[in-house]
């Protein structure tokens, strides 16, 4: 009998062991913040939720590249019975490329929060049909940032902004298309409201006469620019603007509040997001199709695109937009964060005119017409 005993106590140990727990694996393309957003924060608030679960977050490096590892991956075990990533976190470029490859799961239809999101970058992937593949993790976003002292009311749209400019000579500053995408951003701005049909340029489809449509477009902002200062680069614009060198100029709204906290820009910095819009981008949660933890995977993004986790890790810790619609974090956040991340740009704001960048082949057109037509 105690052989017996010490033998279900054995049985019962290992069953209860790490080695019998599931292992949910989370691979992140994007810098360390994001892979120890998972561990520190997301994992142990659903390791509590889901006994003998663990989660493992990874990451794969910044940028794109990051992206183009999970790719390759999940790529080179297509042919296996599962992959090694359960879920994945990536940039537009690569989902889009994932989801045409068969690499994804269709799984938004399991996950309820996914009904909480209406943007359009949770179809379309910089032209590419992502329907049912991606929740934003995160939106991030471009807007004008400023100097309330010295601009009581700002410019309301890119044709306000261009007057303005004329009378305030270099006292707007912008990295044109170098050294870093908040410049990128403001040039895909202005061709939006300048260069014909901006829906076209981000839904597609692609059409090569398009481009003949922003001569004028790219000649005003070559006569824009006379009266601006081409600052270094993301970091450089909120340097000037910190300096007051420059009363305004286009950033990352999550760098601004950073810079801000941090008490590296003065409080009578504002931000202004004016239309018909600029861009920003999305981080994606997606599922390979190989995962071994499909149920597990799904549930794991649930929690992550609920609006309590949108808002105290996603807003309050990050100061990034939430992938889900904002107005789902009514009364999830205090006042104090809402009215920090929510009062210059309301959510009705981001609704009308946070616009996704233009289509590949757009996008490319338009840097390539800056560079012929604007920057010689």
């Amino acid at each position: 009998m105690r052989i017996l005993t010490l033998a279900c106590s054995l049985a019962a140990l290992i069953a209860a062991s790490p080695l019998s727990a599931q292992t949910l694996n989370v691979a992140s393309a994007g810098d360390q913040n994001m892979v120890d957003y998972v561990k520190d924060y997301l994992a142990p608030m659903f390791e509590k939720a889901h006994p003998g679960v663990k989660v493992v977050s990874v990451g794969t490096g910044p940028g794109d590249s990051g992206s183009q590892k999970i790719y390759e991956k999940l790529d080179a075990q297509k042919g296996a019975n599962a992959t090694d990533f359960d879920v994945v976190v990536i940039h537009q470029k690569a989902a889009g490329q994932m989801v045409k490859e068969g690499l994804l799961n269709k799984y938004t239809g399991n996950v309820d929060t996914a009904k909480l999101v209406s943007s359009e970058t949770a179809k379309n992937s910089l032209g590419a049909d992502v329907a049912g593949y991606v929740i934003p993790m995160f939106q991030s976003q471009t807007a004008l940032a400023y100097n309330a002292d010295m601009l009581k009311n700002p410019p309301n749209n890119f044709a306000e902004l261009a007057e303005w400019v004329k009378k305030n000579p270099k006292q707007f500053g912008y990295n044109g298309i170098k050294g870093g995408m908040s410049g990128v951003a403001f040039v895909a701005g202005w061709v939006y409201a300048f260069g014909g049909d901006a829906d076209k340029l981000i839904q597609g489809p692609y059409d090569a006469a398009e481009k003949a449509k922003w001569d004028k477009a790219f000649a005003a902002l070559k006569d824009f620019n006379r009266n601006v200062v081409i600052t270094p680069g993301n970091a450089g614009t909120l340097d000037m603007l910190n300096r007051g060198e420059i009363a305004m100029g286009p950033v990352w709204v999550d760098m601004f509040y950073s810079w801000q906290a941090d008490g590296k820009l003065p409080p009578n910095m504002k931000l202004k997001l004016a239309a018909p819009g600029m861009p920003g981008q999305p981080m994606y949660y997606a599922v390979p199709e190989k995962s071994a933890q499909k149920k597990l995977a799904e549930e794991f993004i649930a929690l992550a695109t609920s609006p309590q986790v949108q808002a105290d890790g996603i807003v309050k810790k990050f100061n990034w937009y939430p992938g889900i619609d904002a107005k789902n974090l009514e009364g999830k956040l205090d006042k104090a964060a809402w009215d920090k991340l929510f009062t210059d740009i309301t959510p009705a704001d981001l609704s009308k005119n946070a616009k996704p960048f233009p289509i590949a082949p757009y996008f490319n057109d338009i840097l390539e017409g800056y560079e012929k037509k604007v920057a010689n």
